[in-house]
């Protein structure tokens, strides 16, 4: 390919600093038109960054950019949607009592009549094979029609370069190739995709090249195909990745015992949970598992203490904490770690010296005789950013400043350096680079060594298999029965998925 006449989006020299960090430093690369471009490195390598210049939300301190041969200096993202530019974010943003339609419109400079956007919205959809109900109330929706729903308001504007953040993250397998085959499809047509994910064999079976960056600046430039997870990895972190040892863990007593809790939906698009029990014993990792919807979230919060049961018992180390909220229960020794970092788990607008205070100020003697010791906040974390290599300027950076794979290691380390007794946590490694993601993991290996008990909550079937003893899976807010993780398939995870209830189908 002739990639001058065929680029679709070049990149020469493009950089932005903020107040103590270089984000982005000497950037340049390109997009071919038909291409399904990798965007690869650690979180805080500079991809966000790199992205939000692309689509107008930040204006580069350096360098220049082009589209289609032309300056590309948009200075909103509707200045980069009027010139080519579509962009797919991690985070959904629809409203949920409008409809589909609605949803869309809104994002739409010049919105059709409501009929002829209908009949577009259906016809773009099924060409595609996303197909969507413009009707439907975004609330009804799974996480992959509502991926449907970003990626339709997208196709409707004749994108010459789609941006796709982390697409998969809340996606099941089926979901995934789906959304792979309509990449595929668009990439056929002349779309100029660049992908950014941290799932690495997703990246070796769809994309084309990938550009990996390190602390801001490119450092390589491949044909994923051509290498394996671990190789790429290594591009992305500077050196060869460590394998997690599981090794040095003994089942010992029974931490926490939950009997037969039930709990009401709590909103009307929640999931009611029915009769969950289970048990965790020290030094061990439970793994539970499940397609988004299905309880996670409030299975968390039930056993957090965040949401009373309405039924059912709990006890941690003997103790009955059935009725006790979270703070009691955390002085007990039961954490939780919510898969909503940014809003559930930290306040945005927060420093991290201050969202320490939000779970830690009984267990690190954070908060004394009602007074906070500032001092002992900031030493706490301070500890977090060394323990867990989060990489911001310092403890008195705002939550809402760092990168989605940064925040998630300051949450996940904030728990695990309290010492719990039981840690409960909902997404691990949700956005975290592969590198992060195996320092994540091991810490929680470390923690069920050193005798506590870790219920992992995950969508990520690979990363259960890897850190849990065993298995439950969670099916429209019915648990399980647990199995041995040893020799256990992904076809027959498969089908505890889809009927948790109905274990002798998966009794196979």
């Amino acid at each position: 390919m002739n990639l001058d006449s065929a680029t679709v989006f070049r990149a020469e020299g493009v950089g932005k600093t903020y107040p103590g960090v270089r984000a982005n430093d000497d950037v340049s690369f390109e997009i071919a038109k038909g291409e399904i471009h990798a965007l690869l490195g650690e979180n805080g390598a500079g991809k966000s960054t790199l992205v939000k210049m692309i689509y107008g939300l930040v204006r580069p301190d350096d360098g220049h950019m082009t589209l289609l041969g032309r300056p590309h200096e948009p200075s909103d993202p509707r200045a980069a949607r009027a010139a080519g530019v579509a962009m797919v974010f991690q985070h959904f943003s629809l409203f949920d009592a409008l409809t589909v339609a609605e949803n869309i419109a809104l994002g739409m400079e010049n919105p059709p009549p409501r009929r002829e956007l209908a009949d577009r919205i259906t016809k773009v959809s099924h060409e595609f094979g996303l197909p969507l109900n413009p009707a439907r109330r975004v609330v009804t929706l799974s996480a992959g029609e509502r991926q449907r729903v970003e990626i339709i308001r997208c196709l409707l504007q004749n994108p010459r370069l789609l941006i796709m953040d982390e697409p998969t993250s809340v996606l099941t397998p089926q979901e995934a190739e789906l959304l792979f085959a309509t990449l595929r499809k668009l990439a056929a047509q002349g779309t100029a995709i660049l992908y950014i994910s941290h799932k690495l064999e997703e990246i070796r079976a769809n994309c084309d090249r990938a550009t990996i960056l390190r602390h801001g600046r490119v450092v390589d430039s491949c044909n994923p195909r051509d290498h394996s997870a671990n190789q790429l990895a290594a591009m992305m972190v500077g050196g060869e990745m460590r394998a997690v040892d599981r090794s040095g863990r003994n089942a010992g007593e029974t931490l926490l015992d939950l009997r037969d809790l039930s709990l009401p939906a709590p909103t009307a698009e929640g999931v009611a949970l029915k009769s969950v029990s289970l048990s965790l014993r020290a030094g061990e990792i439970l793994g539970i598992g499940g397609v988004a919807g299905n309880g996670q979230e409030e299975l968390l919060a039930a056993l957090s203490g965040e949401m009373p049961s309405a039924a059912g018992t709990l006890s941690v180390e003997g103790a009955d904490l059935s009725q006790a909220g979270p703070a009691a229960r955390r002085r007990a020794g039961l954490l939780a770690a919510p898969e909503d970092r940014l809003g559930h788990a930290a306040v945005p607008d927060f420093s991290l010296t201050e969202n320490t205070l939000l779970t830690a100020g009984d267990r690190k003697s954070l908060v004394r005789r009602g007074l906070i010791d500032h001092d002992a906040a900031r030493d706490f974390a301070q500890a977090v950013i060394a323990a867990f290599d989060v990489r911001t300027p310092g403890p008195g950076t705002a939550a809402k400043a760092l990168s989605g794979g940064n925040l998630q290691k300051f949450v996940i380390g904030r728990e695990v350096l309290q010492d719990p007794r039981v840690l409960v946590v909902n997404q691990p490694t949700w956005g975290v680079d592969a590198g992060a993601a195996a320092a994540v993991r091991q810490s929680l290996l470390d923690l069920a060594r050193s005798g506590a008990g870790v219920i992992v909550i995950s969508q990520d079937l690979d990363e259960i298999l890897e850190l849990s003893d065993r298995f439950c899976a969670l099916n429209e807010g019915r648990l399980s029965d647990p199995v041995p993780t040893e020799g256990l398939t992904l076809e027959r995870i498969g089908l505890m998925l889809g009927g948790a209830h109905g274990m002798e189908e998966a009794r196979i």
